[in-house]
């Protein structure tokens, strides 16, 4: 099998678990609560509260509708990725409506349950918009809000669901319609958080005096490049060179402990980054 196909099938796994585990937090979670933040599936609470249509119903033709007009704006590449979170996540939802009736939350403890409601959409959203897609909805209105502004993710569905989660406090009441609002400001702040970790990687500026061993390493060894620029001392005059080089935490971990062992003199410098644009991270 080839590593095209390995990598395509693993990309395929993480957006369905990640559509699933947003399903679940907004079934078990928002929608027994009646939360609205959250794009669509906020929506979806206000809309299922007229008893016409169920939020997982809704979430689906809504959903159908976005992705036209994110083929349109976004164009194709995005839009399939996108298209089979939403059809995961929609089925998802309206399985879980027909296999487990919620008539009531599971507990008495609203803070508690918003508290999945957020985190568990939160980290779904976060993997999907970090490989390039969403679960559709309104979330497509925030990449195309992203795409002509200035706007982060966050701040982008900041901005698109705030209308929703406003309409929450005259269908359901001041109680309801604040949990919803501190619920989507938490949204957007994890949101953009757990994406910046998720990409988390090293910058390593490293001054010494032997540069092959520690370069020879980090190619042979870590399987990453480097660069190598002639220096000098200022206090000492003496010869020097400087290394640059990007790692994942756990490469950036073995380089510092090699260096330590073979030239323990080393500078080193080395900087927390989740924005690499190259081969072996990520492309324009």
């Amino acid at each position: 099998m080839s590593n095209i196909i390995k990598d395509n099938m693993k990309k395929i796994v993480w957006m369905t678990i990640a559509s699933v585990l947003m399903a679940f937090g907004n079934y078990f979670f928002k929608f027994a609560n009646n939360f609205t933040f959250g794009g669509i599936t906020g929506l979806a609470v206000v809309v299922a509260k007229t008893g016409l249509v169920t939020a997982g119903d809704f979430s689906f033709v809504a959903n159908n509708i976005l992705l036209v007009i994110g083929i349109i704006v976004l164009g194709r590449k995005f839009i399939a990725k996108t298209a089979y979170c939403s059809i995961v996540h929609s089925v998802a939802l309206s399985a879980m409506e027909r296999m487990v009736p919620m008539t009531q939350p599971f507990t008495d403890e609203p803070m508690l349950e918003l508290m999945f409601a957020v985190a568990l959409p939160a980290l779904g959203s976060a993997i999907l918009f970090n490989m390039g897609a969403s679960s559709g909805g309104l979330e497509i209105v925030a990449m195309i809000v992203k795409k002509y502004t200035s706007f982060n993710i966050g701040n982008a569905l900041l901005l698109t669901n705030l209308f929703v989660t406003i309409s929450g406090f005259y269908v359901f009441g001041i109680e309801t319609g604040m949990y919803s609002l501190f619920g989507l400001l938490i949204q957007s702040f994890l949101v953009d958080n757990i994406i910046e970790s998720m990409n988390l990687s090293k910058y390593f500026n490293v001054v010494c005096s032997n540069p092959e061993v520690i370069c020879r390493f980090i190619v042979n060894e870590l399987k990453r490049g480097a660069t190598t620029i002639d220096a000098k001392g200022a206090f000492t005059g003496d010869k020097k060179y400087i290394i640059f080089t990007a790692l994942n935490r756990h490469q950036a971990l073995l380089l510092r402990n090699f260096i330590k062992e073979v030239e323990p003199d080393a500078f080193i410098l080395i900087s927390n980054t989740s924005e690499i644009i190259g081969k072996g991270f990520h492309s324009m």
